[in-house]
């Protein structure tokens, strides 16, 4: 939490978080009723703001319906019971700034497939048609604004009473400790994680449900799903599987390992995920594209390249760490920094920092082919409409703030360890470029 301080100046962070707390949840809900009801079009949109001003956008602004809240329910509770009841590898997360080692339990391949099979299976049997959730996407979005909102002040009252660890605290401002989170590893008793939930199991699983039901709404509306409804739902299962095959890894990343639990991750995953990650799919529902054989195709493939690669630069690292830096990378023994830090409470302790393949290229090079992959999988709408590109320029300045303050919270730690690292990998995304 006090790292962001060291990113932005503290008038920028103020303004950011004041931003993004009143300007988002308006956002989401305009660009529901853009992709949904103007045709895709920005500009139709702002006219009918220009012309209405904030009465109108009151107008278009859906109540949260009671079959909004149950389909919500049902499904947080769902995975919620997943989460907990099945079976899975013990895994140790990183050691926490106050020492703490958190241990989860890896389970979230099992819960995407019964998800996804469950999920299809309602609607094959007909149980339950996922067009309901298109047809009352507005009002969802409504409740999890809502309901998000309320979950974050939980956590922040949760983080004053009965923190869940150590990694927790207040830094005596409430707009930061509401914004940035009170508690690093927040728990309901000792075994169900908050953020793995919010995080893993309602957001990217969130991800996946919707793309297979804007899927799902085209065939039922059309009779047959677009190739490039099909490109982009492909991409994006293909890629919520790559997260889960590897979700044990995201545990050790900024989200979970360094980010507490307030709005910026919690209301992001609960709300931000579902809207904004899905929304290339949202747009193609009403506007199929044919793209052809030939270029559908190839779309797909550079897609699943990119998707291939995120995947081979978190395996490179992950496997590094788990033989101690002893694993071949690209054919070759890799070269590494052994950096020694200190845990807040003084004690001593060692990290491996790899210099070697995807990792040699630039620190935080893994967010190129993420940011490209998100292109690929939007690109099926082409380009009559920029408003589905709106989550690749998200995501571009997401990740480039996010390896800033990576590299920050890293100086920090690692002082004079991490010049040597920079001084080896000199670039910060972009090899030869930043």
């Amino acid at each position: 939490m006090g790292e962001s301080k060291t990113v932005h100046s503290p008038l920028l962070t103020y303004v950011s978080m004041l931003a993004l707390l009143t300007l988002c949840p308006p956002f989401v809900i305009l660009l529901w009723y853009t992709m949904v009801h103007a045709d895709g079009s920005v500009a139709i949109t702002a006219e009918y703001l220009k012309q209405h001003g904030l009465e109108g956008l009151k107008t278009i602004w859906p109540k949260p319906s009671l079959i909004a809240w149950k389909i919500i329910a049902c499904f947080a509770a769902f995975e919620a019971i997943l989460q907990l009841a099945l079976p899975g590898q013990r895994v140790e997360g990183p050691i926490s700034p106050a020492g703490n080692r958190p241990v989860y339990k890896a389970n979230g391949l099992q819960a995407y497939a019964v998800t996804l099979i469950t999920y299809f299976a309602l609607w094959w049997f007909g149980i339950f048609n996922p067009a309901i959730v298109y047809d009352h996407l507005g009002e969802i979005f409504s409740a999890l604004i809502i309901g998000s909102f309320i979950f974050c002040i939980f956590l922040y009252i949760k983080g004053h009473v009965v923190p869940s660890s150590s990694d927790s605290g207040s830094s005596g401002n409430i707009l930061i400790d509401f914004y940035w989170g009170m508690e690093l590893y927040p728990r309901i008793g000792k075994s169900f994680d908050i953020k793995v939930f919010t995080n893993c199991r309602f957001g990217m699983m969130s991800w996946a449900v919707l793309a297979l039901t804007y899927s799902i709404k085209q065939y039922e509306e059309n009779g047959h799903i677009s190739d490039s409804m099909l490109v982009n739902t492909a991409l994006m299962l293909i890629y919520v599987t790559k997260f889960f095959l590897w979700e044990a890894g995201y545990w050790n990343t900024m989200d979970i390992a360094h980010d507490r639990a307030g709005f910026y991750i919690c209301w992001g995953c609960l709300v931000w995920v579902p809207s904004i990650y899905t929304s290339p799919g949202l747009y193609l529902v009403n506007h199929p594209v044919h793209l052809g054989t030939p270029l559908a195709l190839l779309i797909l493939f550079a897609g699943i390249l990119c998707i291939y690669i995120n995947y081979d630069c978190d395996r490179q690292r992950q496997q590094f760490r788990k033989t101690n830096g002893k694993s071949l990378i690209w054919g070759k023994v890799p070269s590494k920094i052994t950096a020694t830090y200190y845990t807040t409470s003084g004690e001593k302790k060692s990290s491996l920092l790899l210099t070697s393949g995807w990792w040699g290229l630039a620190r935080h090079f893994h967010y190129v082919p993420e940011i490209l992959a998100a292109f690929f999988w939007t690109s099926p709408a082409l380009f009559s409409h920029c408003l589905p590109y709106f989550y690749v320029v998200f995501l571009t300045i997401l990740l480039f703030d996010r390896a800033k303050r990576d590299d920050d919270r890293c100086r920090n730690k690692y002082q004079k360890f991490w010049k040597l690292y920079c001084d080896k990998v000199p670039y910060r995304v972009i090899p030869g470029i930043y």
